[in-house]
């Protein structure tokens, strides 16, 4: 074997650096997530503290609070005073960093998108090598409650701001249909319900039904609801949606194709759920057309993403397995088609993360 050359040295080089910045960054989430479950964050959004004074306020020890709040000043996280003495610094985390690091439908907060999911997966890894070894799918129990929350909020500030921004400009039929009378919408795979309370925030005749398999997420759903004050036309049900009752004016399916473990069976339900003179929307992953390596930053964290949470639970039980994130637009026509639909054409939305696709015929 010969030597390495300069540029493949160069290349090792920069690869090498590459990996210590992003141990760097998992490790400043992780640290961030111990401030995020240990609720030291909030602590700090009510006031500024000391190491003393925010171990009392939220039942951490003296010490652990010292040196968390010594290693988030390091990173920038938090503003810290000047005083030498350690005991006497006070700790403030600045307005517009709470945004980021506190759980809210800003579009600014980070908190569900990086710190909860993190916790899941290093919750899932032994599960996740097993399946790897295996080619079993892995559910989402394995991933607990840190991903629950975190997949359930990622899109939050996404529904509740841009999407009935998108029905209005893109979807303008949909939208005066919406707005024109009573109707009713359904919401398959609807999570937390976010995107079913901005429909019904942004739509007073709608009534809005949210259909999902876990118990759990319906019920923090149920009470998202009743705090946006739309809990008497959103309704969530614990139940397969191919077992719904009624017809419907609107069937969405919002970032959950890709990981559905059959798909194809998804749609044809979605279709029978439309009536006669209904719209099915489905929302899911923006990647590329085709396969290109190396690529950017989105797709990079679509297929991470898929790696490590939808592949393995999109395999999960017999039948035909789901496609994972990186879901390209020829795959989701085929799907469609597949399910009865003509075609599915894209939305122009522009969204950096997501498409959405209108299936026809």
């Amino acid at each position: 074997m010969t030597a390495s050359s300069p540029a493949q040295s160069g290349r090792g080089r920069a690869l090498n650096l590459r990996l210590f910045m992003a141990m760097l960054h998992t490790q400043e989430l992780l640290a961030g997530y111990l401030g995020v479950r240990l609720g030291l964050y909030s602590a700090l959004a009510e006031c500024p503290a000391t190491a003393e004074e925010l171990a009392r306020r939220a039942g951490i020890g003296a010490r652990y609070a010292r040196e968390w709040l010594e290693q988030q000043a390091v990173a920038g996280f938090l503003d810290v005073s000047d005083e030498a003495e350690a005991s006497l610094r006070v700790y403030t985390l600045p307005a517009d960093h709470a945004e980021v690091l506190l759980a809210s439908d800003s579009p600014l907060s980070m908190v569900s998108l990086t710190m909860l999911p993190l916790g899941g997966v290093a919750a899932a890894l032994p599960g996740l090598l097993e399946a790897y070894r295996t080619g079993a799918g892995l559910g989402d129990d394995a991933y607990g409650q840190d991903w629950r929350e975190g997949h359930s909020g990622a899109n939050r500030a996404l529904f509740m701001h841009a999407l009935p921004g998108w029905f209005r400009s893109a979807l303008p039929d949909v939208s005066a249909r919406l707005r024109g009378g009573p109707s009713r919408v359904a919401d398959l795979g609807c999570g937390a319900g976010w995107a079913a309370i901005a429909i019904a925030r942004a739509y007073p005749w709608a009534q809005v039904d949210g259909f999902d398999l876990d118990k759990e997420t319906i019920a923090a759903a149920g009470a998202n609801a009743e705090g946006a004050g739309v809990a008497d036309r959103v309704v969530f049900r614990a139940q397969d949606a191919a077992h719904a009752d009624g017809e419907y004016d609107l069937v969405c399916l919002f970032d959950t194709l890709h990981e559905m473990t059959r798909p194809v069976e998804v749609l044809r339900a979605c279709r029978a759920l439309r009536a006669e003179e209904g719209e099915v929307l489905v929302l899911d992953a923006k990647v590329a057309p085709h396969f290109t390596a190396p690529a950017d930053e989105i797709e990079r964290f679509q297929y991470a993403t898929s790696v490590l949470h939808c592949l393995p639970v999109s395999q999960l039980g017999p039948g035909q397995g789901g496609p994972g994130t990186v879901l390209r637009p020829e795959a989701v026509r085929d799907l469609a088609v597949a399910a009865g639909f003509a075609d599915a054409v894209e939305v122009p939305i522009g969204d950096r993360f997501h498409r959405m696709y209108r299936l026809t015929g």
